[in-house]
Parts: C-alpha cells; sequence; structure tokens
C-alpha cells in the first residue's frame, strides 16, 4: 500500500535529490538533538538518522503542514499510514569524523586535511512507518587532487564549504578539486537516493 512519504530533513540537496526521481514527499524538518553514543561511522551515520526520523515520528499529525494528509492518528509515528525518512551524512578521514565547520579556519584545516588524499563519506538512512523501523548505509570514497592555500582561500570566500560535512559540496565548486569517486555520487551529495528508492519499493512503501 502506497505510503505518503515525510522526509525529516531541511537539506535542499536531499530536497533535489527526491524530486529528481519523482518521489511525492512532505519535508518536516527534525529538531532532534544530533549526539552519538556511537564510534564506528556507520553507525553514528545509521544512529542520527535513526534519531532524526524518530524525533518526526513523534510529532502530533495535526500541527503538521497543511501538504500532509489529514489522520486519526496522534502522532505520524501512530500510524503505518506515513513512511519517515532521516538521513545523515559525515566525512571520516584520517580516523576521525568531519562534521560542519564552525567557522572558517575550521573549514580551512578541514579542507587541508582532504586535499591529496582519500576519504570515506558515509550516508546513513532510516525509515519509519508505524511500528516498523529500517536503518541502513551508504559508503563512497572520495579522492582530492592536491589544493594550494590560495585555492582553499578561495574556495572558503564562496561561503560553500560552511553548512557542508567536510567543508565541501561535490555538486558545487569543490568539483574541481575531485579526481574520481568510488561508490554512490549522490550519497556524497547527501541522499544515496538510488538504494532509496529500492529500499522503498521493496518494502511495498511506493507503487
Amino acid at each position: 500500500m502506497k505510503k505518503e512519504i515525510i522526509l525529516a530533513s531541511g537539506s535542499p540537496r536531499r530536497r533535489e535529490l527526491l524530486n529528481q526521481i519523482g518521489i511525492d514527499f512532505t519535508v518536516i524538518t527534525s529538531d532532534a538533538d544530533e549526539i552519538t553514543t556511537e564510534k564506528s561511522p556507520e553507525k553514528i551515520v545509521m544512529q542520527l538518522s535513526s534519531l532524526k526520523a524518530e524525533a518526526v515520528a513523534k510529532l502530533p499529525v495535526k500541527k503538521s503542514t497543511a501538504a500532509v494528509q489529514k489522520s486519526a492518528a496522534a502522532s505520524f509515528g501512530d500510524s503505518d499510514s506515513y513512511v519517515i525518512i532521516g538521513a545523515d551524512t559525515i566525512v571520516y578521514a584520517d580516523g576521525q569524523v568531519l562534521g560542519k565547520p564552525r567557522d572558517e579556519r575550521h573549514a580551512f584545516d578541514m579542507i587541508k586535511c582532504l586535499s591529496g588524499g582519500s576519504h570515506s563519506v558515509y550516508t546513513g538512512v532510516t525509515f519509519i512507518c508505524g511500528k516498523e523501523k529500517t536503518s541502513f548505509y551508504e559508503q563512497t570514497e572520495v579522492y582530492v587532487y592536491d589544493m594550494t592555500d590560495e585555492e582553499i582561500l578561495d574556495y572558503i570566500k564562496t561561503k560553500e564549504p560552511m553548512d557542508k560535512a567536510g567543508a565541501y559540496g561535490i555538486q558545487g565548486r569543490f568539483a574541481a578539486f575531485v579526481s574520481k569517486i568510488e561508490g554512490d555520487y549522490n550519497s556524497v551529495v547527501g541522499l544515496p537516493v538510488g538504494r532509496v528508492y529500492q529500499e522503498l519499493r521493496k518494502a511495498g512503501y511506493i507503487g
């Protein structure tokens, strides 16, 4: 049975990716505290994506956006009419997690760390539909050309790095410095939509 899809993320990149594959959905931003107890990158992204989906699952249906169909359920998680999609992306390099930069100096240090080497991008996804919860992740290896300090500073001036894990956007200006990737490009952007579509279809959530 086809479900109402809710994206528990305010990321414009994730919205664009879901739109790209023709999935109808409503955005309800999660206000979950992104605090993880996990250590390995794959478990970190799955736990954080789960926290985001769970936060939206607890929201009352009557206070949601008008775009979501009316329901007698008290919250989205009380009904199997909705599938909530939570997602989280991190960059993992030299044994450390690189989240969003605190400031331009932090962004410079992050990009300097990535320059001339390879790193892993992990995106975790969680579906919640009623009492059912499924989590999975994708890992993609990204290789970066050597960058001069001037190139890094010029890139930071664009402001593109400031709201992105690892301080770069592969779909933007940073593409000039990516030599190759191994894995799912869309997962690096923010959502492995091919896997998402297949998992939704396999579960019977979309027609």
